[in-house]
């Protein structure tokens, strides 16, 4: 995949947290092209309204890619308003059988404040288990502090950005560079 062709590229890593009555998805703004950071305040996590309902998505992979996939997202979204799983599967298979779009190479975590949802160009849509999901070149650390720090009693905003927190000291392809959005359940 990208690693064929842009050799040494890394992206950011996304994080999703739901807790308390509401979902907190949190994205760093590194990228590097192999020990050099190129950026580091690339904004991954965006904010959709589409038919007025708040719909959060943090991406990780190409940008082009990424926003191609946020602009069908929208319009599946519109066709199928309020209901976040039908729109993901929806353009999950789009993804998977577009001959145009299977070539993208982008994750989303896509939120509606109630639901979390990871979309990948391989077809999956999954629901992540104990109410967190993370994507990524830093996703498994971030993955694995927030579950820990759900033992604790930060709200939802705190474990996100704790979470990353300890990301970016073990990830060189991360960093405290944040981007936080909110959605209440």
């Amino acid at each position: 995949m990208a690693e064929d062709r842009f050799p040494g590229w890394h992206g950011t890593t996304i994080l999703a947290v739901r807790r308390g009555g509401k979902v907190v998805i949190a994205g760093d703004g590194q990228v590097s092209v192999g020990q050099t950071v190129m950026k580091g305040s690339a904004r991954k996590v965006r904010m959709l309204k589409p038919g007025g309902r708040d719909v959060a998505v943090g991406f990780a992979g190409s940008t082009a890619d990424a926003f191609t996939l946020l602009e069908r997202l929208e319009k599946k979204l519109e066709a199928a308003p309020g209901q976040l799983q039908r729109a993901c599967v929806d353009l999950a298979k789009d993804w998977r059988t577009d001959k145009y779009l299977r070539n993208l190479e982008a994750m989303l975590i896509v939120t509606d404040g109630r639901e979390i949802y990871v979309v990948t160009g391989a077809g999956d849509v999954l629901e992540p288990e104990h109410d967190v999901a993370a994507i990524g070149s830093g996703g498994n650390y971030a993955l694995a502090a927030a579950r820990g720090l759900l033992e604790t009693d930060l709200d939802a905003e705190g474990v996100a950005r704790r979470a990353m927190a300890i990301a970016a000291e073990i990830c060189v392809y991360t960093n405290g560079n944040l981007t936080v959005e909110t959605l209440q359940g």
